[in-house]
């Protein structure tokens, strides 16, 4: 069989949960079934690092899909074109997009409906693209994933579209996430945060992720506990930034702030494992994976109560209301103050992380592209 394999997201220092999802999944696929061939298709001068067997053959389509005029030509004729030419069999769309002109069976997956519900945080022709395309997508697609039962339930509750023809299947925590040594984390302390005790937020630094209620937050810890703690912020500048930095030249605590911006694979590894506790309270998301890379590192994690969150979390983490600073504050002062509820949500997060697994990832996703294939 010949699978094409959407990988404008495979980008270098750039994977975020659509390209961590590529990469685990296709990773595993491409290695377990050799005898069958993988087309991945970039847009973009790619790292070999993504090749990962010898049975992956990378095609380069130009132009670039950068914004929405490119999207529709590079979907609907240069990529389309490209995958007609190598003759595959299904080509696998992990991104919400899909080719409305393209005779292969399209697998597409949607993480979220994130611009449904805060439209204002995208720019105004990639909203228009989304409501008017989507719709279209999701009927064209001969399949749907999608990450999460609230993700399914959103796409059900918006679109007329049969609930057979969406499967959820999971994301994990990356194995590479791990406790630390007691050393590593006072070398990891001491290299980022002055040897001092911190919070962690990880995450694209953009609206959604809900970084200004973060500080109020942090804010409100810092006067209620008087503690040496710090918080630490690992992302990129994604967009919709502005605002943060210009708040963080004014902000009280703002020597107890640490920017981290974009960090290593490597680095985040131990700067998650190092962290007292995880603080996730983004407003929206359709997974949420470093919930669970915090779990499997033996951190505890405070997150929202609201959309996947307390779906991905279970009954491991403790949620705060993201659109009140009171209630995240609480909620870090309650894991700083018990120590045994801490330990315990430890313990819980370890179990609930071990539950995920991105080798059972990788299968359901083999089957639904078998089952694809042959419509």
């Amino acid at each position: 069989m010949r699978i094409a394999v959407n990988a404008i997201f495979l980008q270098k220092n750039k994977l975020e949960g659509y390209g961590w999802f590529v990469k685990e999944t296709f990773s595993r696929i491409a290695r377990k079934y050799p005898e069958h061939e993988f087309y991945f298709i970039f847009d973009r001068p790619f790292d070999e690092a993504f090749i990962f067997e010898k049975n992956i053959t990378p095609v380069l389509v130009k132009p670039a899909a950068r914004h929405v005029i490119a999207f529709k030509y590079w979907y609907d004729i240069a990529a389309a074109r490209a995958v007609k030419k190598i003759k595959a069999d299904i080509w696998i769309q992990p991104y919400g997009f899909c080719s409305l002109t393209s005779s292969v069976p399209q697998l597409l997956m949607v993480h979220d409906l994130a611009f449904k519900h805060f439209p204002k945080h995208i720019s105004w022709h990639q909203l228009l693209y989304y409501k008017w395309f989507t719709p279209k997508f999701l009927k064209k697609a001969n399949h749907i994933i999608t990450v999460s039962e609230f993700s399914k339930n959103d796409i059900l509750k918006y679109y007329q579209v049969d609930p057979a023809k969406i499967s959820v299947i999971y994301g994990a925590a990356r194995p590479e996430f791990r406790p630390m040594e007691w050393e590593e984390k006072e070398a990891i302390k001491t290299e980022y945060s002055q040897g001092k005790e911190y919070f962690l937020f990880v995450g694209g630094i953009q609206p959604r992720k809900n970084l200004m209620n973060l500080l109020k937050a942090f804010s409100l810890f810092k006067k209620w506990q008087r503690s040496n703690m710090k918080l630490l912020v690992a992302g990129r500048l994604a967009w919709q930034y502005e605002g943060l930095m210009e708040k963080l030249k004014t902000y009280k605590y703002r020597d107890d702030v640490v920017m981290l911006n974009w960090v290593s694979e490597e680095q985040l590894v131990k700067i998650m494992g190092s962290a007292y506790a995880l603080v996730y309270p983004s407003y929206f998301e359709g997974f949420g994976l470093p919930i669970l890379e915090a779990m499997q590192a033996a951190v505890p994690v405070i997150t929202s109560n609201g959309s996947s969150m307390p779906e991905t979390a279970g009954d491991a983490a403790i949620f705060a209301n993201p659109n009140d600073p009171d209630s995240i504050a609480n909620q870090m002062l309650l894991i700083y103050k018990d120590e045994s509820a801490r330990n315990k949500m430890i313990e819980a997060g370890k179990l609930r992380a071990a539950s995920f697994n991105w080798n059972k990832t990788a299968d359901q996703l083999w089957n639904q592209i078998l089952r694809t294939a042959k419509k």
